[in-house]
């Protein structure tokens, strides 16, 4: 997702200095320097570097341990440069809503401010400038990040106002809305299956009923076992997730069934996926999540990932 969103906001900004990126495997960045070429990319050797050089810093990382650990290295770096200058970090991952907090404190120290703007969206939505932007922090700072963001790799931002903690805890809300339906839509296209109803047939009654982009889009993953992690929303980071979304339930006392069972089935699609890959017997290097089909397929004696291994009713013409 940083590549994208770089690579849109580089394309928009005709004329600027170079962008100056850092990313834990270094032939990520050397990649996107040799597609952009130097005079748009600057590859910075860490985030030390990227904190001392930048006025406004994105994240975007996989989770709330790596995004910690990034925090703490640019607050290192703010306190060895002694310089007094005002500096933006924006922080786009989905995270814990409390790890908020903890950021700001380690870089609100050093004259500096956080937005949390975690966005919806996968890769190729980043691409086509359209991801929905969710924002908490200090006002000027979020109109300073939103003119950054929109149009070039945003269509829209919905503001939750000052308190940091509101934008994570939302962006969870989102997902849970999101895994909720892939869960639906798993036991609907398994129901079907084990009736002898053929699968593109309840995709047409998906693209009927529920006509949704993103639910119409997860149903055809699910029709044709596109579970292609690396071109979609990675297994572990649907897991890392969910896991939030319980935890914050739990907090809250409030239940939410669907999402614990959505949890139980990427854990299942995750180890029967393991399992394959010691056999040599693995499709995708990294399962996308819409995978959790597998769990309710094996609990209806299915195959996990091989539609094709099941009865099939064939519509006439």
């Amino acid at each position: 997702m940083a590549k994208n969103m770089a690579s849109r906001n580089i394309a928009h900004a005709a004329g600027a200095n170079p962008l100056l990126i850092w990313n834990r495997s270094r032939a990520k960045s050397e990649k996107l320097l040799k597609e952009l070429g130097d005079h748009k990319i600057k590859i910075a050797d860490s985030p030390e570097e990227v904190a001392r050089e930048s006025d406004m810093i994105f994240t975007n990382l996989a989770n709330d341990a790596v995004v910690k650990d990034v925090f703490l290295q640019f607050a290192k770096a703010l306190e060895g440069s002694g310089s007094s200058k005002s500096k933006i970090f924006v922080e786009t991952s989905t995270v814990y809503p409390t790890l908020a907090g903890e950021l700001d404190t380690l870089i609100s120290a050093h004259h500096s401010r956080l937005v949390m703007a975690p966005v919806f969206g996968a890769p190729p939505v980043a691409d086509a400038g359209k991801l929905l932007v969710v924002m908490a922090g200090d006002y000027r700072s979020k109109k300073e990040v939103a003119h950054v963001l929109i149009p070039s790799v945003g269509r829209k931002v919905i503001d939750l106002g000052g308190n940091l903690e509101k934008a994570p805890t939302f962006k969870l809300i989102g997902n849970s809305m999101i895994l909720g339906c892939i869960e639906i839509l798993a036991e609907a296209f398994t129901l079907g299956e084990r009736t002898g109803i053929n699968s593109s047939l309840v995709q047409t009654l998906v693209k009927e009923l529920l006509p949704a982009p993103i639910i119409v889009n997860y149903g055809e993953k699910i029709l044709h076992d596109a579970f292609d992690g690396t071109t979609g929303f990675a297994i572990d980071g649907g897991i890392k997730d969910a896991t939030h979304v319980r935890r914050l339930s739990t907090e809250m006392d409030c239940p939410m069934p669907s999402l614990d069972s959505a949890h139980q089935h990427l854990l299942t699609a995750r180890a029967i996926h393991a399992a394959k890959s010691l056999r040599g017997e693995d499709v995708f290097a990294t399962l996308d999540w819409s995978s959790l089909v597998a769990g309710t397929r094996v609990a209806a004696g299915l195959d996990p990932f091989d539609s094709a291994m099941h009865d099939k009713v064939i519509p006439e013409d």
